[in-house]
Formats: C-alpha cells, structure tokens, sequence
C-alpha cells in the first residue's frame, strides 16, 4: 500500500466517522484560548513530563484487561462484524486480525462489506438480526447513537452487540450495547502536551486543530489543556480551531499559515489526528517556520511515522498497534459470547516515537512495527485459561 493511498484511506476513515458521529462541539468554527490559575513550569513539572515522554517511548507491556477464560467453548459461536467502512485499509488490518483469532477457536466470523454509507450500517445490523447471530460488533465503529432503532431490535432479539475502537475509555457508555472496546485517546493527548512542554522547557504555543463532529475530539481537546494547565499553566498557552474533516483538504493548511502568522509565538502544532499533518506541514512551511515549529500527532499512520522519520516538521507520533486491537476487539467479543462480564478496557498498547526510536518501525514505518509482541503471547495464556 502507498503511502498517498494509506494518507487518503485513513482521511476517508476520519470522514467516516464523522458521518457517524454527534454534531459538532461549542466550539465548532471557533477558536479559543486558554488560561490557568497556574503561573509556570516548574523544575519538578518538567521532571515529571521527561519521565512521561520516557515512558511513553517504552516498548509497552501487556496487561490482563480481566480474568483468564477458556476460549475455546466459544467454538460453534457467530459474531457478525460490520466496519466503518471496508475501503480503509486502517480497518482491515484489524478486521483481520480478528478474523484470524475468530477463525483459531472456530468462531464464524462475518464480515459485512460496507462503503462507510450509514444504510448499509442499518441493512448489516437487520441481517445480523435475521439471521440470528450471535453477536453484533460495530467495528471503528458506525456510531450507536445514530442506530438506536436498529440496537433496541437486537437487544429484543436478545444478541449482544460490541463497540470497538469509538469511544475513550472516559467516555459515557452508549444505550443499548453490551460492550466497547474503548481506546485511551487521553493518555496519547497527555503524552503530546507533554512532549511540547519538554521540548520548549516549559514556553509552549501551541495551535491544536481538532474535527469536533468526531466522537473523541473534544474529550482529546480537554485532556491536552488539562495537561498543560496542570504543569505548565500560563506559561504555555493553547488555540484550538475547528475544522471538519470535509473541510481537511481546503482549510488545515490555511489556518495554519495564518495562525503563525498571527502568533509568531507559536512552536507546536497539534493536528489531534495524525492525517491531518500533510495539510498542516504546508501550511508551517508557507509560514515560513520549517524548523522552528513542529507537529506532535496520534494515530501512528506510515506516512506520517515517515514525515517524522525523514523530514524536520513531525517529531512527535503516538502510535497504535492495529494487530494488537483486533486481539483486544476478540477478546472483548469471545467474553460476552460466554456470559462473562466484559472488561472495561482491554489496555490497548500505546507507543510515542520521536526520532529516538521511529527505525525500530520499520523504514520506512509499517503497520504493527514498533511495539514489541507481548501481547501475542499474553493473549494466548489468558485465552488457554491460565
């Protein structure tokens, strides 16, 4: 897969989660500025974000998200699966993976094909439905708030239904689902405050452009001011600015340029999804600030592991592993399928790169490269019961 299909396919994605998802924020078009009673950095916050950044740049461990079970009774079960969209490579990779653990412990596994249109989300839940499934997962994931109807028939038909890959782990539960697999897009919004407050000692400015209409945004938005209100305070200040995803493409770049030049202050970027960094980049380098403001981002999308690996705008990704998920999504399916109570979270790994440690991903980056594969062998001991 190119990197120019890879850079559209997970743009698509986003799009695809924003036809799914609530309507925007307050903050919509806007932009704000925050403040704090706090007046500085500290030595002792500065201490504390370079431990945070060290930690976060670990290969990462696994940890039980619950009790060991034998997976193996799951054998004769069905689970159908219906993605955001089958045209983005992002959500195959982990359909795949789950497919392949399914197809271990002879699982029938349905995958619904779907072009990311909210009716074949509604034709793939009434099929399911049909056909008397065993379980429903809406995988990274048609938003169960705009598929309430459909949800309360399968709650009648009494067929449990999952929510992968959608919602923080802070995040209300939804009606009507048995369980998410949430991801904690906090803690990577936490690590990018952080990075920014190491890198300028403790002076960050920082202009976060965000897509409020997608499920997460906001609560990613809240959790980097917190974290800059907790240890940097006034001191460093942020700008938020709303652009929806349709609008990517036309106004990312722009908003950038005139934000820096706006606020010659401004040293950080923080585009809240990574595939929002190939507009934003032109957009530092219009302004003429190539090597004097730099982008830390969330995802871990090749294209843009290799915009840090290779080029001086990005040196700061928070990565996902996708392999890793779909484990976890099974995990979380193959518990409701034997009655067990589903976990709250199946500690997804995290991993940040810098220019540290991005070759341990691969060069140029790839999917899955990177975190280690603890979770292989976790997943097996907690399947097998032990």
């Amino acid at each position: 897969m190119s990197s120019s299909r890879l850079r559209w396919a997970f743009a698509a994605f986003v799009a695809g989660v924003v036809a799914a998802s609530f309507a925007a924020g307050s903050l919509a078009g806007s932009t704000a500025r925050t403040s704090a009673v706090k007046t500085h950095a500290t030595a002792a916050d500065l201490a504390y974000v370079k431990a945070q950044i060290t930690k976060a740049k670990a290969i990462p461990k696994f940890i039980p998200p619950g009790p060991a079970f034998d997976a193996k009774k799951v054998a004769g079960k069905s689970i159908f699966n219906i993605p955001i969209s089958s045209a983005i490579p992002f959500v195959l990779t982990i359909d795949q993976a789950m497919q392949k653990v399914a197809k271990r412990f002879g699982i029938k596994f349905t995958e619904f094909p779907t072009q990311g249109q909210p009716s074949q989300w509604v034709q793939g839940i009434n099929q399911a439905i049909a056909q008397k499934v065993d379980l429903i997962d809406l995988q990274a994931a048609p938003n169960p708030y705009f598929l309430q109807p459909q949800l309360k028939q399968a709650k009648a038909a009494h067929i449990p239904v999952t929510v992968t890959h959608l919602f923080d782990i802070h995040q209300p539960f939804p009606p009507n689902v048995t369980a998410l697999v949430p991801i904690d897009f906090t803690t990577a919004a936490r690590w990018e405050a952080d990075w920014a407050i190491m890198k300028t000692n403790g002076h960050a400015d920082v202009f976060i452009i965000k897509s409020a209409e997608v499920v997460p945004s906001n609560t990613i938005v809240a959790a980097m001011q917190d974290e800059f209100k907790k240890h940097c305070g006034t001191a460093c200040k942020t700008k938020v600015v709303n652009v929806p995803v349709t609008d990517w493409a036309t106004k990312i770049q722009s908003e950038t340029q005139s934000a820096l030049t706006a606020d010659p202050n401004i040293n950080y970027v923080i585009p809240i999804y990574d595939s929002m960094s190939q507009f934003a980049a032109p957009g530092i380098t219009a302004a003429g600030k190539t090597g004097k403001v730099h982008i830390a981002t969330f995802n871990g999308t090749p294209f843009v592991m290799k915009m840090l690996q290779t080029g001086n705008v990005v040196d700061f990704e928070v990565g996902e592993n996708l392999d890793w998920i779909g484990y976890g999504n099974l995990d979380q399916d193959m518990r409701v399928l034997l009655g067990l109570k589903p976990v709250k979270t199946e500690h997804l790994a995290l991993r940040a790169f810098t220019k540290d440690n991005i070759s341990q991903a691969g060069t140029p980056p790839r999917v899955n490269v990177g975190y280690g594969t603890a979770y292989l062998k976790g997943y097996n001991k907690l399947w097998a019961g032990k």
